[in-house]
């Protein structure tokens, strides 16, 4: 497909090749800075870091950095608990009762698949411009510093950055619901392609 047009490439396999580490390419390398308290109780910074379990998805068009991962509420903090939980595994797509901050850089003019997640989902333009697609066709562009508040809507990420010639990147806190159901009917989730990217990742809980 080296000589499709973009109207005619096929959607996913835009920016092939292009990601194949965090950050992509274009963009800067973030710091997560986790503090916690000396044994005299003053607070401390334990670690200064570019976050874990960063993984290349698609066809190397986008790249996930989880930057932080909870598995209940209230949070066990004493002990460095959550630090070890957070660390130890990859997380699914969301916790129940739990938390995930997760940011993805995205390739120029990648656009995800529709999917649906039955949870919260704060989402954050940190670099670039998306637009936002939801299933019944409505739309909204988002430039850096705007702010979505998914409700357990289906939807989909286009990055349209530089007219799509630029990466871009957005950060998203995922937080429990409770079962939703719209017109009697319960919303499930789904993933479309993007099930393949959380296969054998944790466990929702």
């Amino acid at each position: 497909m080296a000589d499709a047009t973009p109207e005619t490439k096929e959607p996913y396999l835009v920016s092939a090749g292009y990601v194949d580490s965090f950050p992509a390419p274009g963009l800067r390398q973030i710091f997560r800075h986790i503090t916690g308290h000396n044994d005299e109780g003053k607070s401390i910074f334990l670690s200064s870091d570019h976050g874990s379990h960063h993984r290349v998805m698609g066809e190397q068009q986008a790249v996930a950095n989880i930057l932080y991962s909870t598995q209940e509420t209230p949070v066990e903090l004493n002990g460095n608990v959550d630090i070890e939980k957070a660390a130890a595994e990859e997380p699914p797509l969301h916790y129940h009762n739990g938390s995930i901050v997760r940011m993805i850089d995205f390739a120029p003019d990648v656009e995800s698949p529709m999917h649906r997640a039955v949870s919260i989902d704060y989402g954050i333009v940190v670099s670039g411009t998306f637009e936002l697609i939801l299933d019944s066709g409505e739309k909204r562009v988002m430039r850096q510093g705007d702010i979505s508040v998914q409700r357990a809507t289906a939807h989909k990420w286009k990055n349209v950055s530089g007219a799509g010639t630029e990466p871009g990147r957005m950060m998203w806190i995922l937080l429990d619901c409770k079962d939703v159901y719209a017109g009697g009917v319960k919303m499930e989730g789904y993933l479309g392609d993007l099930e393949k990217e959380y296969v054998g990742r944790g466990v929702s809980k």
